[in-house]
């Protein structure tokens, strides 16, 4: 399996809708992170984004370097990188 592309040391921060679903970026490689742009087609075919549906309305912190063990959301994980 390939390893991800770590593409940022701290988290992003972004606004959420509450009920809507989101593609988070597991690869690193997406132009529009931390969320899927599909580039993992070419550059990592056997990694997927992880889907996952807001539970509330407001900002969150979604892991960039792609280590977290909370996915989308980042553990602080990115610290020890």
């Amino acid at each position: 399996m390939t390893s991800p592309k770590i593409a940022a040391k701290e988290p992003a921060k972004v606004a959420l809708e509450k009920g809507k679903t989101y593609f988070f970026c597991t690869c690193g490689h997406s132009d529009k992170q931390p969320f899927c742009d599909g580039s993992h087609r070419e550059k990592a075919p056997d990694m997927e984004p992880h889907k996952f549906e807001a539970e509330k309305d407001g900002d969150a912190w979604l892991c960039q370097c792609k280590n977290t063990k909370n996915s989308p959301f980042c553990d602080g994980t990115h610290k020890d990188l």
